[in-house]
């Protein structure tokens, strides 16, 4: 008989709401859930730790492919310079630093807790290690390509990465292709993404910087300079007099989408995401954003409207750590009436249902396997 597994803090988070310190979590030796029990019903082995239990975090947005680049690029330079400077240093990137860096930035967020992670990837350089890792990998394969007649041709080299991708997949790997952004995917690239077969969830970045809106708006603004100092030809582009969200979500209707960053997002933005996209999550990502911007998303805003919240580390380009604790520790001193339960949710099944894998993560529901995460004031670290 195969022996159980019990662990009682000082609170349990089962993924929707906190239980008393009196409750325990009982699971298998391999972490599938069996149960959750009052301390006098749980018989002997109950292991007493000093904090709140919780399920394992789900990271719906991050850049592994990014973690060299830890504090290269400075902060508060504002989303198009910070793009430019990523670019220019991504070009000289080498290979086995690049590869020793990803490993470490991943195992960090095992360790601390992190069991799930949406990564974008712009090529294979995260393939390998995927193939065999404790954590549960989304890879978004991200396609851009602003100019309209290299549509094809970078929709087929993104193809190419996919394909790569889903010979790992399995039981601890799915993938999907998606859009980079608003501002650096034509209406063409857009089309051939939208049509992609058996393609789902969609991530995209949305509404990270003020220019991305005044980009569709009327076509002004710092993204100008940003085609300018790369070469790229803009003049295909028609603004559509909105912010940028209207002008794509169509092409996505129907399908679950992760709106991630949504620094500059307007409640008539929010409508016509609930009239377009009803199975759209909000990723948020606070440290990346007061990173780049100094900003961060309006979070009262998205809880006004209903939205469903999932939270993301971005990349250690933009962040000092990927730690989905430190991330909600950010949300809770810039909203302190937000309560601890409610953001775990934005941390764990939220997560999940945006990843469409709530069927191990997440929670602790009975057959689940989210993993467990003791969290205290300072840190987040798993025990399971």
């Amino acid at each position: 008989m195969s022996q159980q597994l019990k662990f009682k803090g000082t609170a349990l988070f089962n993924g929707r709401q906190l239980l008393p310190g009196s409750m325990v979590l009982v699971l298998s030796d391999k972490g599938i859930v069996q149960d959750i029990v009052h301390e006098s019903m749980a018989g002997d082995d109950v292991q007493q730790l000093n904090g709140l239990l919780s399920p394992g975090f789900v990271n719906t947005h991050c850049h592994l492919e990014l973690s060299h680049l830890s504090g290269a690029v400075p902060r508060g330079t504002g989303l198009p310079a910070f793009l430019t400077s990523v670019m220019e240093k991504r070009a000289q990137q080498d290979a086995l630093a690049q590869e020793a860096a990803m490993q470490q930035a991943a195992t960090a967020m095992w360790e601390s807790g992190i069991s799930a992670v949406g990564d974008i990837c712009n090529g294979t350089a995260s393939l390998a290690f995927k193939k065999d890792t404790p954590i549960y990998y989304h890879s978004f394969i991200e396609c851009m390509g602003f100019v309209p007649g290299f549509a094809q041709q970078r929709y087929e080299y993104s193809l190419d990465v996919l394909r790569q991708f889903r010979e790992v997949n399995g039981p601890g790997h799915s993938c999907s292709i998606v859009p980079h952004a608003p501002y650096s995917v034509s209406e063409a690239l857009f089309s051939l993404l939208s049509n992609t077969p058996d393609n789902t969830p969609i991530s995209i970045h949305n509404q990270e910087c003020e220019a991305e809106n005044k980009l569709y708006q009327d076509k002004t603004g710092a993204f100008l300079d940003f085609y300018q100092h790369f070469n790229m030809d803009a003049s295909a582009f028609t603004a559509t007099g909105t912010n940028s969200l209207p002008a794509w979500l169509p092409w996505f209707k129907q399908l679950p989408v992760l709106l991630v960053h949504n620094t500059y997002t307007t409640q008539q933005d929010i409508a016509f995401t609930r009239e377009h996209a009803p199975q759209a999550y909000w990723c948020l990502c606070p440290q990346a954003n007061l990173y780049i911007e100094n900003r961060m998303p309006d979070v009262a805003l998205l809880r006004s409207q209903g939205c469903t919240i999932t939270l993301g580390t971005d990349s250690l380009a933009s962040n000092h750590q990927l730690s989905i604790w430190q991330e909600i520790q950010t949300i809770r001193k810039y909203y302190s009436n937000i309560a601890l339960e409610e953001i775990l949710q934005w941390a764990t099944l939220n997560g999940a249902r945006a990843l469409g894998i709530d069927g191990k993560y997440g929670s602790f529901e009975k057959g689940r396997q989210p993993g467990v995460t003791l969290i205290d004031e300072k840190e987040s670290r798993r025990i399971l």
